[in-house]
This record gives structure tokens, C-alpha cells and sequence, in this order.
């Protein structure tokens, strides 16, 4: 009888200890078995382009970050990457379309390669001037190009401006149309581009531009063509002799969202983005145009020898583009883009 006594009494004892056992549950252990999660962190988004970070797509996209991590209370975060470093343009436009890059900016040129409307921008002496582009683009028919975007898995949030683009050389002063001729510039991967200098007497040799300055440096290549913040930004007076004024294209850029980082957001953090693309773009365009007169006086100090050629008979030269290209483009956009320069 004492042996069945002090085995239910070890019994009772084990029953106590491991009910006082389960209140001593750890509270994440707890939530685990009740299949709950921890809040998730901030999530980051890199973004990148090509060139220095003095340039003003870098301090425009610093600008973006403050806006977005501002209004989404550091729920988003953007990380930024210069210098091509997570690739050049046509890289990062196709990082987008896979989700392994979030951000980019990056001139129109390489976007004609997937788009072909987006080649009209870049039909030589286009734009008037900086208020007729920037009408264009802030008009329905800026909107539609965005748009048109999606179907390759990019949101056009923006358009942000390059500038017009200018000759650059390491062998003689551009005073004229015949002094362009022979000479071998690197052209961005855009077929408008490189007809437009074949109609100039160039040789077009296109390139990634994280390639340029070694070529430059080594003679491979005479000379580039690119908007005074770049050719200032990048240092290419050290390695090119002459500027020449030549304003050809008019060069926007644009913010670009990759459709897969997009699609993850709620519709409030997507308008962010996009309105903070559109506020950041706003405050890059102007920085833009109020550098330019300081930096081509930085350029003309530290050595470059600066020409501003008749442009008459650059233009007429450019009138073969237009009739080799005018078919390619939507019915009439030509036409409607020239006749909103007031």
C-alpha cells in the first residue's frame, strides 16, 4: 500500500512541474507556435546611374531619397550607386526589367532600343530650345512615352533632363560643319544618334560609356559628344583639347522604376515614388541649367579651347534624318512635337 501511495504521489509531482513548465513559455516561442511574424524592417532600394556624383542626376536622386525616406517615414530607404558601378545605362535598364535593380536614371538614347518612339527624341535640332523640350515632355506626349515603358517592365516615373548635347575633340577646333568630318566619336548604342553623325561626316563608334575616357585617353577615340555637365562632372578637358557648342540633340533623362520592385508596393508608397521622381526631377532640371554657364568657364580656364559654329548648315545637313525616319514614329508626332515651340 506505501509502494502505491508514493508512486501516484511521484506522478502527482511530475504533472505540477511540467504545468509550471508551460508557464514559463518563452513569448517568442509563443508566437512562433501561434504562426505570427515579426514586423518586417525598412525595405532598401538601390539606385543608380552612370556618371560623377558633382553631376546632377546624382544630386537629384540624393534629393529623391530625402523625399521618399521623408514621406514614407523610413519604411523605404534608397541606397545610391554612381559611376556606373552597378553597370552602364542599357545595363541598368535591363537590371530594371529583371528586379535586379529597383532605380535608375538614364539619358532617353538607349531606351529607343526597346521603345522606338522614344528615337524621336533624339532626331538632331528637334528642340528649339530648353522650354520648348521641357513642354514637350511635360505633356500628354511625354506621358505616353512613360507609359509605353510598362510593357516592358519599366514605370516611367519622370522625366529629368542631360541637356543639349556638344562635340568634344582632342584634334582640332569645330568651326564649321567641314571641320567635323573624318574625325572618330563615340556615339551612345542609338541608331539616330549614329545616322545623325554619319550625315555630319563623323565616324560614329558607339559605346558603353564607362568604356570613354580610357579610349579618349589612349587615341582609340578622337573625341565624344555629351551636355556640358558631363563633359565638366567627368574631367574630359584632361583628355580633349576642343569643345564645340553644336547643341544637336536636345538629351532628357528619366527616373525609371522597375516594374517587379513597383508591383510589391501599396498604391500610397507608389504615388510617393512617383511624385517624389517628379519633385526631385523638377529641382535636377534647374540645377542643371543654372550650372552650365560656371562650368563652361571652369572648362575654358582649366585649358579647353570652346567654339560656337554657325549651326545653319549642321541643321540642313540634319534634314536627311527626317526623311529617313519620319515613318518610323507614331502618325504625326513629328509634326505635333515641332508645333509646340513657341
Amino acid at each position: 500500500m506505501k509502494k502505491i501511495i508514493a508512486i501516484f504521489l511521484c506522478l502527482v509531482l511530475m504533472v505540477s512541474v511540467t504545468a509550471c513548465g508551460s508557464k514559463t513559455e518563452k513569448p517568442e516561442d509563443s508566437a512562433q507556435q501561434g504562426g505570427q511574424q515579426a514586423p518586417a524592417g525598412p525595405v532598401t532600394l538601390k539606385a543608380a546611374h552612370s556618371v560623377a556624383e558633382t553631376h546632377p542626376y546624382h544630386l537629384g536622386l540624393v534629393k529623391f531619397k530625402e523625399l521618399v525616406e521623408e514621406r514614407t517615414d523610413g519604411a523605404v530607404v534608397i541606397e545610391l550607386y554612381s559611376n556606373a558601378v552597378l553597370g552602364d545605362e542599357r545595363a541598368c535598364i535591363e537590371g530594371l526589367q529583371l528586379g535586379t535593380l529597383d532605380i535608375a536614371v538614364s539619358s532617353t538614347g538607349p531606351l529607343g532600343n526597346f521603345k522606338k518612339d522614344f528615337l524621336v527624341l533624339d532626331l538632331p535640332y528637334l528642340f528649339k530650345d530648353v522650354t520648348h523640350a521641357r513642354t514637350v515632355l511635360d505633356s500628354e506626349i511625354g506621358q505616353q512615352l512613360l507609359d509605353s515603358l510598362n510593357d516592358i517592365g519599366i514605370v516611367g516615373a519622370a522625366f529629368w533632363e542631360n541637356g543639349f548635347r556638344n562635340v568634344t575633340n582632342s584634334k582640332r577646333a569645330i568651326n564649321s560643319l567641314e571641320d567635323m568630318k573624318g574625325l572618330k566619336l563615340r556615339t551612345m548604342e542609338n541608331e539616330v544618334h549614329m545616322a545623325a553623325f554619319k550625315a555630319f561626316g563623323v565616324d560614329p563608334t558607339p559605346m558603353a560609356w564607362s568604356e570613354v575616357f580610357t579610349s579618349l585617353q589612349t587615341g582609340a577615340l578622337d573625341g565624344q559628344e555629351n551636355p556640358i555637365a558631363i563633359i565638366h562632372a567627368q574631367q574630359l578637358n584632361t583628355v580633349q583639347d576642343y569643345l564645340a557648342i553644336t547643341n544637336h540633340v536636345y538629351s532628357p533623362s528619366a527616373l525609371l522604376i522597375s516594374k517587379i520592385t513597383m508591383d510589391k508596393f501599396d498604391a500610397d508608397t507608389k504615388e510617393i515614388l512617383i511624385e517624389a521622381a517628379k519633385e526631385a526631377g523638377a529641382y535636377e532640371r534647374e540645377l542643371l541649367s543654372s550650372m552650365e554657364a560656371q562650368q563652361l568657364a571652369e572648362l575654358e580656364e582649366a585649358g579647353m579651347t570652346i567654339t560656337r559654329p554657325d549651326l545653319e548648315e549642321f541643321i540642313a545637313a540634319a534634314q536627311t534624318i527626317y526623311v529617313d525616319y519620319e515613318d518610323r514614329f507614331s502618325e504625326g508626332l513629328i509634326d505635333e512635337i515641332l508645333a509646340m515651340a513657341k
